[in-house]
């Protein structure tokens, strides 16, 4: 099978192309394990935080991908939950333990043995893939392959945060940066919380102009401030500045949760310039959002067709998969980038 593959780590400021093209066995499911035919992958920041040494290091060569949608082919002796000819979606959580307390109490995200996909253990960047069967879900019918790939990685992030903030209807929420994740929040806001106003930080000109087609109540730069302080704002940028600035906007016992695995380095004296009054004082509170549960996946991908949610995309074939990540890198954003591989 092709695949695009992460050899080591790079710089993507010498390197225009991390990921190679290659020609790989076609992996066989073992018990309890599913082999995809994969129509779709999205393309996450987080493929460049893995191809420039911010997350754990995998054991190269890894396919990456996490954020995967295809056709079951073939299963492993002991699967129920599926059959050969259904569409299966495959999120960041690859595989847990299953026995310790956080995933006894649905909190498998925060399992010490937690796996992820495409990083762990080979992901979407290919024409096939392998599974537990637990760890794949159903796709809705209303949605094609390339408008359901973003909802499992970008979607269920954004759904993860927005529950975090703790925000109730009625309540102002801010979202700083505005790429795949943040545009499907703010659909979401408009529909479980009708009367909250959202307000948008971005850098890019379009992607604030494209917060205001979707509604947003005001868009400005990152270290502007917004009209109103907030009661909780998300952050998904790879960038500390956004953090700081954000705390200047958070209403007293207001909230700032940071989706994001690492941040880059590039930044860091913005956290020098922190002032413990200005930013933090009056209860503010910071919290992290550290991967996703199964239950993540199962909830959005029950209410994102209630909603209903369609991810703006941009296609890209697989062997474009470098062309993708350089435009991520550069913040040429609108909306989610998918990678089309089994038409």
């Amino acid at each position: 099978m092709k695949a695009m593959v992460i050899s080591g780590i790079s710089n993507l400021k010498g390197v225009s192309n991390p990921l190679k093209l290659s020609d790989c066995p076609i992996p066989i499911p073992n018990r309890n394990q599913v082999l995809i035919k994969i129509g779709a992958c999205a393309v996450c920041h987080t493929e460049l935080d893995e191809i420039e040494g911010r997350t754990p290091p995998p054991k190269y060569p890894i396919i990456p991908g996490h954020q995967v949608v295809g056709e079951v082919i073939e299963a492993g002796e002991n699967v129920t939950r599926h059959e050969v000819g259904d569409r299966v979606g495959v999120a960041w959580i690859f595989s847990s333990c299953g026995n310790c307390s956080f995933c006894q109490k649905g909190s498998d995200n925060l399992c010490p043995e937690f796996k992820a996909t495409g990083r762990d253990a080979s992901g979407g960047y290919a024409e096939y893939m392998i599974v537990h069967e637990d760890y794949s879900y159903k796709i809705p019918e209303t949605y094609t392959d390339v408008q359901a790939a973003p909802l499992l990685c970008a979607g269920v992030i954004g759904y993860r945060s927005l529950k975090l903030t703790n925000i109730r209807d009625g309540m102002n929420l801010g979202l700083t940066g505005f790429g795949a994740s943040a545009h499907i929040v703010l659909k979401l806001v408009k529909y479980v919380y009708p009367n909250s106003s959202v307000f948008v930080f971005a850098r890019s000109s379009n992607e604030r102009e494209f917060a205001r087609e979707l509604g947003a109540e005001w868009a400005g730069e990152t270290e502007e401030r917004s009209p109103v302080l907030l009661d909780a704002i998300i952050d998904t940028t790879p960038a500390w500045k956004p953090v700081v600035e954000a705390l200047s906007n958070l209403n007293r016992g207001g909230r700032l949760v940071i989706n994001a695995i690492r941040k880059e380095d590039t930044d860091k004296e913005y956290l020098l310039n922190m002032d413990y009054t200005k930013h933090l004082w009056n209860e503010k509170e910071i919290k992290s959002v550290a991967n996703v549960s199964r239950k993540d996946v199962q909830e959005f991908l029950q209410l994102a067709p209630k909603v209903p949610i369609y991810p703006e995309v941009s296609e890209y074939e697989l062997v474009e998969a470098n062309k993708a990540l350089i435009e991520l890198k550069e913040s040429k954003i609108r909306g989610a980038k998918v990678l089309v591989i089994n038409r």
